[in-house]
């Protein structure tokens, strides 16, 4: 069993989610990547118990996280009964339903079949009564929102989830849903979109709908998949992700453009005396309609750099007019 550590809540600052009792910390801890049964087992529990020690009390999974789909959670359940069972009620654990996850015509999207079944899948993988956050991860076009929505609620009268989360929802869609699920007497809790310096259409109206609504926010892939990391700055690392064809960014997205921007801005993180990562991350931060940044990890290095984004969290003007120089390009 884990011994965490006595000061784990010392340096992590943790922030409300919308208008709920919730609070998250600043960061936390995605396992899309890294914690599958692909890869090292030994290296993932190292890291979600390093992530714990430092404050880190979110941990992020989804039905379908791998490869193959469902390991992160079943090696998830194996740290959780081996090292921080007795931490049960110090941490916040979200699961997710709605992308492909078994054949046929209810494995997948956003009918209330798939959505609890998956659930209730997810519950025996990580050996839980219940997850703190269940997410719609997708709205699905062909189902009606009230029966999505309605699924979500049925979880927590269940007593299987505590709150409800939706994630790839148009603003539309989330306001719509909003609507439901207050009514329905299950407000959404926390909305995770994909946002980045390079992903910018939250900006444009869905974090506005998320404060109207006082729902919480969660971006994933902050670091755009790593192109806002020094990671390919001089070319593509042999054993990398972009070099072994997995995973979501490929050789053709390391463009001349994107590259040089990268450059630029890894220039402007340095300035400020920080990584071109830690930077990405305290600029998802500085707006205060963000609840939590959502990082992956692949060690316990790689955890504590993208941790100590928290200590550069604010920008001066002209730091910030710089970076949307670089970014208008």
């Amino acid at each position: 069993m884990h011994l965490a550590a006595s000061d784990r809540y010392d340096s992590m600052t943790y922030q409300r989610c919308g208008r709920s009792g919730l609070r998250l910390p600043a960061v936390s801890l995605g396992l899309w990547h890294n914690f599958g049964g692909v890869d090292a087992y030994e290296t993932g529990r190292a890291t979600v118990c390093g992530a714990f020690d430092r404050g880190v009390t979110h941990f992020d999974l989804a039905n379908n996280y791998g490869p193959p789909p469902g390991s992160a959670e079943e090696n998830f359940g194996k740290i959780l009964r081996a090292d921080l069972a007795a931490y049960r009620d110090e941490l916040i654990i979200s699961t997710k339903a709605g992308y492909l996850m078994w054949p046929g015509p209810y494995g997948e999207w956003g009918s209330r079949k798939n959505l609890l079944a998956s659930l209730d899948q997810s519950l025996q993988r990580m050996g839980l009564e219940y997850v703190d956050i269940f997410y719609s991860h997708r709205p699905d076009p062909d189902t009606p929102l009230e029966e999505t929505m309605g699924a979500l609620a049925t979880a927590i009268r269940q007593g299987k989830a505590l709150y409800a989360g939706i994630s790839n929802y148009s603003a539309e869609q989330t306001r719509t849903a909003c609507r439901i699920l207050r009514d329905l007497g299950c407000p959404c809790l926390i909305h995770q979109p994909k946002y980045s310096m390079l992903e910018r259409w939250v900006e444009a109206e869905l974090l506005d709908v998320l404060e109207a609504e006082g729902v919480g926010c969660i971006p994933f892939s902050p670091l755009a998949q790593g192109l806002l990391t020094d990671r390919y700055l001089a070319g593509v690392p042999r054993g990398s992700r972009v070099d072994k064809g997995v995973g979501f960014l490929r050789q053709e997205h390391l463009t001349p453009q994107r590259l040089d921007q990268a450059r630029q801005l890894n220039q402007i993180a340095a300035d400020r005396g920080q990584s071109l990562a830690q930077m990405a991350l305290s600029w998802v931060l500085k707006d205060p309609r963000i609840t939590t940044v959502l990082i992956g990890a692949s060690s316990v290095d790689q955890l504590e750099q993208n941790l100590s984004c928290l200590a550069k969290r604010q920008f001066d003007d002209d730091v910030l007019q710089q970076i949307e120089s670089v970014l208008s390009q």
